[in-house]
This record gives C-alpha cells, sequence and structure tokens, in this order.
C-alpha cells in the first residue's frame, strides 16, 4: 500500500495526502474518526485564524482536495495526491454498503440533505441510515434547538460514517465540538457541497476537467456571480500567499 511520508505543511497545517485507495483502506483497517478534505479554501481561512488551523490539526488525517494545493506542494518537493471530497464519500458509501456501516447525513439546505439520501438509497437500496439538516449552527460550531434534536438521533443510531455538510469553518468547529461524543464512528468528514451534486440541485464537471483541475471553469460560468469570490481566492490568493509561506520556510533552513 502506497504511504506519503512527508507531509506538506500549508500555513502551519500538515496535509498527508494519501491516494483514495489508501485512504479507504485505512479506514477500513482501523477508524481513522475524523478526516479533512482540504481544499484552498479551507487552508486560507486557517491562514487568517489561528483557532481555525488548530481545529484542522486535531484531524486525524488531512486528504488533499484541490488541484492547486497538489500543485504548489509538488512545486517545494512533496507529492500529494488529490481526494475530492465526493469521490471520497461516494467510495466510503460503497464500504458501508459492503460492511454493513450504518450511516447518517448532516447539514445541507434547501432539501438537498434528505433528497440525497434517497437517491443514494436507490442506488443503494441496502443502504443504513438517516438524514438531518440539523438546524442553525452558529460559527463557533455550536447548535440550536433542532440541531440539539439532530445530535439525539445521531447518537442513538451510533452510526460507522457520518457525512457533515455544513460548510466551512462551520462543519470542522462543528466535528471538533462533538467528535468526543460519537464513539461509534468510524470515519466523520466534512463534505461541504457533496449533497447538492447527490441531490441533482449541482452539476460536477465533466471527468477531463476534473483530471485537468479545472473545475473552477465551470462554476463560475454556471454562476459567475456567486462564485467570483470563491474562485478568486482559490486560483489567485491561495497561490500566491502559499507560496510565499513556503518560501519563507525554505528560506529558514
Amino acid at each position: 500500500m502506497e504511504t506519503v511520508a512527508t507531509p506538506f505543511d500549508c500555513f502551519g497545517v500538515p496535509i498527508e495526502g494519501p491516494s483514495l485507495e489508501e485512504t479507504v483502506a485505512r479506514i477500513i483497517e482501523q477508524p481513522l474518526t475524523w478526516i479533512v478534505t482540504a481544499n484552498p479554501e479551507i487552508l486560507l481561512a486557517a491562514r487568517r485564524e489561528t483557532t481555525y488551523r488548530d481545529i484542522l490539526k486535531q484531524a486525524h488525517l488531512r486528504v488533499a482536495d484541490g488541484a492547486g494545493l497538489v500543485w504548489m506542494a509538488r512545486l517545494f518537493g512533496v507529492k500529494l495526491h488529490r481526494v475530492t471530497g465526493v469521490d471520497l464519500a461516494e467510495r466510503l458509501l460503497d464500504v458501508a454498503v459492503q460492511r454493513h456501516w450504518r450511516v447518517a447525513f448532516i447539514g445541507g439546505e434547501h432539501g438537498a440533505t434528505q433528497k440525497a439520501f434517497e437517491r443514494q438509497r436507490e442506488r443503494h437500496p441496502e443502504l443504513q441510515g438517516f438524514a438531518h439538516e440539523g438546524g442553525a449552527v452558529s460559527a463557533d460550531g455550536s447548535g440550536d434547538a433542532q440541531n440539539d434534536e439532530m445530535f439525539f438521533q445521531l447518537t442513538m443510531a451510533s452510526p460507522e460514517l457520518v457525512f457533515v455538510a455544513l460548510g466551512h469553518p462551520k462543519q470542522e468547529r462543528w466535528i471538533a465540538r462533538n467528535l468526543s461524543h460519537l464513539p461509534h464512528a468510524r470515519c466523520i468528514i466534512g463534505v461541504g457541497g457533496t449533497f447538492d451534486y447527490w441531490a441533482g440541485h449541482a452539476t460536477r464537471a465533466p471527468r477531463v476537467m476534473r483530471r485537468m483541475g479545472l473545475e473552477w471553469c465551470m462554476r463560475l460560468l454556471s454562476n459567475p456571480t456567486m462564485r467570483w469570490k470563491r474562485i478568486r481566492d482559490a486560483v489567485i490568493l491561495f497561490p500566491l500567499y502559499a507560496a510565499l509561506y513556503c518560501i519563507k520556510g525554505t528560506s529558514k533552513h
């Protein structure tokens, strides 16, 4: 099994960057519990806020979700494998069905969570679990009464696999706050907009564009007003700040 020996230090956050196959194998062999799918937006937020950076460092594994992150690491001599949150979640669902793991879909909005679960049940009739949008979650990861109701249901169901779609940094703060109360979970992972794709509310870029790291082109074309700031951060600001950080770190050695 291929192993990435040297993590990539990005703004003080270590990115281990194993392949999709290795990540899934490690979850099967031993519970990893919390996996962060690190992308440029998440890492830029960690650069701005020390407390969020420290939360990301608490995770048991950080995979590289973002072509810009993979390219930057290679520029400075570290090989990372790109693992998108959607691809990892889909592979883990296959494993959950094969191994009879219970699954929870948490977060999302506009009905995407329940619809995503129903569509995955159509794909995997044996899938066991539940979906819940989880109410409102504050910036610090705390929730309202509806979120408490969801968490009670979550602890009673004791799922082995938990997908959390609250958007960063809320989902990471929520996971950090509640991790110790979910002892049965083999894997908890923040999946961002994955439920929107599964529900059919959003369309993924063609495979060839994903392989080339050009998903941002399709996102920008589909919704230029809403996506421009996120594309700017991922395509312009992240490479600039990450390169400066790495150059500064290299100069110290």
